[in-house]
């Protein structure tokens, strides 16, 4: 099974991502309430709530990961994700799924 990558965006706007490490949970929520963006994908933290969301902007996408409009089609209304990395411009996470 080929893992599926995303990348989480708008940590600043939430709790930030100092506090997150690798192999550390995250739920993937579509938001359906999202007036915005018809394709956006909360990720949430038990505990905290809302940390970001799947990244959907080649500006914030990183490496191999997948937009949230590659993504949204691909999964149930809520998946879990892992943490892989922490890096200064995103946290890149993969989907426990098979999608």
């Amino acid at each position: 099974m080929e893992k599926k990558y995303f990348t989480i965006a708008g940590t600043n706007h939430h709790f930030g991502s100092e506090f997150m490490k690798p192999s550390m949970q995250v739920t993937l929520t579509k938001d359906l309430e999202n007036e915005y963006d018809k394709e956006a994908i909360k990720v949430e933290m038990n505990g905290l709530g809302l940390v970001g969301y799947v990244a959907n902007s080649t500006y914030t996408v990183l490496g191999e990961s997948m937009s949230a409009g590659r993504l949204y089609d691909k999964i149930s209304d809520t998946v879990t994700g892992t943490i892989l990395y922490v890096l200064p411009q995103g946290v890149i996470c993969y989907v426990n799924e098979a999608i």
